[in-house]
């Protein structure tokens, strides 16, 4: 069919570049949560297909020992690299924290964490180089994101604390509750004290409760939403490794599930922004 094989060799190798571009972006989280951060993808990248897994039969990671989340994030990975993926979003702020190098090492594909992209967008939003940081416990005990900030700039000053009950609050949606607004002021008040110009959102959870952080700082703050920022960091990956899915086609998404819990559907549907469609039990994952 191709009398010249340089002909044939260039056509070819363009056809493998194309499928290579039009794999899925792999995402993966303990729980519900990283669908914040394929919302963000969505939305900066609307053309680009995504396979998302978060793993409900053993969430949250937060309060388990670094061991045990290195274990997690091995298998979560090698899920992904078998369905394909050109690259790799690590969307639990736990596993960024304590186990990107183990994700790295499972997969020969581009990886992206949460965390210093979050540091990234802190640093540049900063007036006052007081930079805040909530996460869920074993996020704060890392200092992952204290790390980052002080190698981005060591003369920023950071106030971290955990807040714990975030999580359930957002999966519950009291946005409007006046339980969440209590125990907002209650974590809260030591970084207003501070007087914090920004405050990283260190979980994935954290930016639905957006508007009932913001509120105990009387909207004097930036919050830094790590998943917005991870997004934008897929993006300039995708370009500089020629990535990007050119096909202008509406994107494939799939959803994946180590268990589907009661509510997972509606529970998700408020993280992601719109419906989930159908997801799927990943058998045989255990």
């Amino acid at each position: 069919m191709f009398d010249n094989p340089i002909a044939f060799s260039y056509i070819s190798n363009t056809m493998t570049i194309k499928n290579k571009n039009l794999k899925p972006i792999g995402v993966f989280d303990s729980g519900i949560g990283g669908l914040t951060v394929v919302r963000a993808l969505m939305q900066r990248l609307p053309h680009e297909n995504l396979i998302y897994f978060g793993d409900t039969a053993r969430v949250p990671y937060g309060p388990k020992s670094p061991q045990v989340v290195r274990e997690y994030a091995a298998q979560d990975t090698d899920f992904l690299v078998k369905h394909d993926v050109k690259l790799i979003v690590v969307a639990c702020n736990t596993v960024s924290s304590v186990a990107l190098e183990i994700v790295q090492k499972h997969s020969k594909v581009p990886v992206v964490g949460v965390i210093v992209p979050g540091a990234k967008a802190a640093v540049v939003a900063t007036k006052k180089k007081s930079i805040g940081v909530i996460g869920t416990i074993g996020t704060i005990n890392s200092k992952a994101y204290t790390n980052a900030l002080k190698q981005l700039d060591p003369s920023i000053v950071v106030i971290s604390q955990p807040c714990p009950l975030f999580v359930p609050l957002a999966e519950e949606g009291w946005i409007d509750h006046k339980a969440t607004e209590i125990i907002a002021r209650e974590y809260l008040f030591p970084l207003r004290l501070q007087k914090i110009d920004t405050l990283v959102l260190g979980c994935t959870h954290y930016p639905i409760l957006g508007k009932n952080i913001r509120s105990v700082f009387d909207d004097n703050i930036t919050l830094i939403d790590s998943g917005d920022a991870t997004a934008a960091e897929v993006e300039i990956i995708l370009n500089e490794q020629n990535l990007c899915n050119p096909s202008g086609m509406k994107a494939n998404i799939q959803f994946y599930v180590s268990d589907i819990p009661y509510r997972f559907a509606e529970v998700g549907e408020r993280f992601l922004g719109q419906k989930l469609g159908r997801v799927r039990r990943a058998d045989g994952f255990f």
